[in-house]
């Protein structure tokens, strides 16, 4: 008999801030990422949908090899991110995955118009983009970032695009998590 108890595993931080749960109907807007993409397809489950959308073919192709390796079910699509090939209203809830810093602000601005025509009323979108750093290892891996992204970043995006209610959820291994909804509408 040990002295201490076994914690059970935890998911990593991504899947949790994002809190998709089963039956979701799931975006995921850039596929650099395929291992989250899986995981996160996993928890919208058979009775949900996940879908992701990337502007590069190529890495399209890849992520949809990696999450078919992983067992997950994902609907890859190659598509220009400010013209989403969905109806309005297609998807409870969207992941943005470290996309938004390098874009020019017309094309960010664009991007989150589309993600906002596609989401659900009271629908939500997660923004994660990676977490300033410090010191010197902030100054010699900067990444290409916008300046117009500036000092409100996502939150300031997402508020421009119309989304209500944004905030930093937190920041965790290296990355920051913003959160914003579209309006619910009144009387449903």
């Amino acid at each position: 008999m040990g002295w201490f108890r076994k914690a059970a595993p935890t998911e990593p931080l991504a899947i949790t801030m994002t809190g998709v749960k089963l039956g979701d109907r799931l975006l995921v807007i850039g596929a650099g990422d395929p291992r989250l993409i899986a995981a996160l397809a996993t928890k919208s489950g058979l009775t949900g949908r996940a879908s992701v959308v990337d502007a590069d073919s190529a890495r399209v192709s890849r992520a949809a090899a990696a999450i078919e390796r992983e067992g997950a079910l994902a609907e890859p699509v190659s598509a220009p991110w400010s013209a989403l090939p969905y109806d309005s209203g297609s998807f409870d809830i969207a992941v943005i995955r470290d996309v938004l810093p390098a874009m020019a602000h017309d094309e960010r601005s664009r991007v989150l118009l589309e993600v906002f025509r596609v989401l659900r009323a009271g629908g939500r979108v997660i923004v994660i983009d990676q977490a300033p750093r410090g010191g010197i290892a902030g100054f010699m891996g900067e990444r290409a970032t916008d300046p117009s992204y500036g000092e409100e970043g996502a939150a300031g995006a997402l508020s421009s695009a119309g989304f209500v209610a944004t905030r930093v959820l937190a920041e965790g291994d290296g990355m920051r998590f913003v959160e914003g909804a579209k309006r619910a509408i009144k009387g449903s």
